[in-house]
């Protein structure tokens, strides 16, 4: 999943309505005894949320409660919330940020340049620690003990982003762990904290003392894959698999962090970048879309993502969401478990084959 040092590697954002934003508020129908004009039955049809359905009805507290279930948002609307004050309880915002120790230090990062009320979600943490492998999920008591002491509760819009210069990495891992552990409000900034300070939103180095908070946790074993489940499929095929690692890591001609590389037999090749746009964005649904009918994966059918230890993956669940498909499950151990744990014949490598 990574590239050197720790890493994986890889038309702006178009903007509307229906994408992120959400709607104004304003009367959906036309006065009583007249007939809407056809534009104004378009512009109802466009503001359908990022994931599909219809869109969301107004609830409780203003501009962060009409987003809720969408998986993004963008860093106009966030910067909004902030400049109003909506930060808080009901909106939290967290840096969910992570690099290889001998290139950055997120956490120093975040304490001199963050979004304004922004917490770090430290993923180092936040994460099963007796496990072997890397970054695997932790507990449910541990998941709610942790996001509840960042002022998150069963009631909280929460808002990831990371800092990396692709524009976004290590935040569809959060907003996967979010919605894994029963969390629906949650979303992505689009474009992540490059392109915050590129648009020239407020940022700081004061950091908040959220109060804390209850979150309770139940863990949605559908939205997860074990190793078991994975060697299980191999000769089952139920579902469909995606790894979003290089391809040079999938086919196996380059080393995966010092692990010999290759992929798990069946799965299909997409690279994470291939969701992303030249200035980080998330690429519109359409494009989307197509990226998945050219692999010829289907999305009305099952689908697992994996990749070198659970985080690009969260990639392809995210990009699925966005053309509605809800229910992407993670292999959580992917390559790094795989490696270790399948047996030989089931790592497929084309510099193995060659050699042979």
């Amino acid at each position: 999943m990574a590239a050197a040092g720790g890493r994986e590697p890889g038309s702006s954002q178009r903007a509307g309505p229906g994408r992120c934003d959400p709607a104004p508020r304003r009367p959906l129908g036309p006065p009583p005894g007249q007939r809407p004009p056809a534009a104004a039955i378009l512009c109802v049809c466009v503001r359908v949320p990022s994931g599909g359905g219809a869109p969301s009805r107004p609830r409780r507290s203003g501009m962060a409660r009409q987003v809720l279930s969408r998986p993004l948002v963008t860093a106009k609307w966030l910067s909004e919330a902030v400049r109003a004050g909506r930060v808080g309880p009901g909106l939290r915002v967290l840096d969910a940020s992570w690099y290889p120790p001998q290139e950055r230090n997120a956490r120093q990062e975040f304490k001199e340049r963050h979004i304004p009320g922004a917490s770090f979600f430290d993923i180092e943490e936040c994460r099963d620690q007796a496990s072997p492998y890397d970054f695997m999920l932790p507990s449910e008591s541990h998941f709610a003990d942790y996001v509840g002491r960042l002022g998150v509760s069963n009631d909280t819009h929460v808002v990831v982003y990371d800092g990396d210069e692709l524009g976004t990495f290590y935040a569809p891992r959060a907003w996967w762990m979010f919605r894994a552990f029963g969390h629906k409000e949650v979303s992505v900034l689009n474009g992540g904290f490059k392109n915050w300070v590129k648009e020239g939103h407020p940022v700081t180095a004061e950091v908040s003392q959220p109060a804390p908070a209850v979150f309770k946790a139940k863990l949605n074993m559908a939205l997860l894959k074990t190793f078991e489940e994975m060697i299980q499929n191999v000769v089952s095929l139920r579902f469909q698999v995606v790894d979003s690692r290089p391809e040079g890591r999938f086919r196996g001609t380059e080393l995966d962090q010092g692990l010999e590389s290759g992929h798990i037999p069946g799965a299909v090749n997409i690279p994470f970048r291939s969701f992303l746009t030249e200035t980080g964005h998330e690429k519109s649904i359409e494009e989307i879309q197509q990226i998945f009918q050219e692999k010829k994966v289907d999305l009305s059918k099952p689908l697992t993502a994996t990749c070198r230890k659970g985080v690009t993956a969260c990639h392809i669940a995210l990009a699925a969401y966005l053309c509605g498909k809800r229910d992407v499950a993670v292999y959580d151990g992917s390559w790094s478990e795989w490696f270790h744990r399948a047996p030989p014949r089931y790592k497929v490598s084309e510099l193995k084959r060659n050699k042979a």
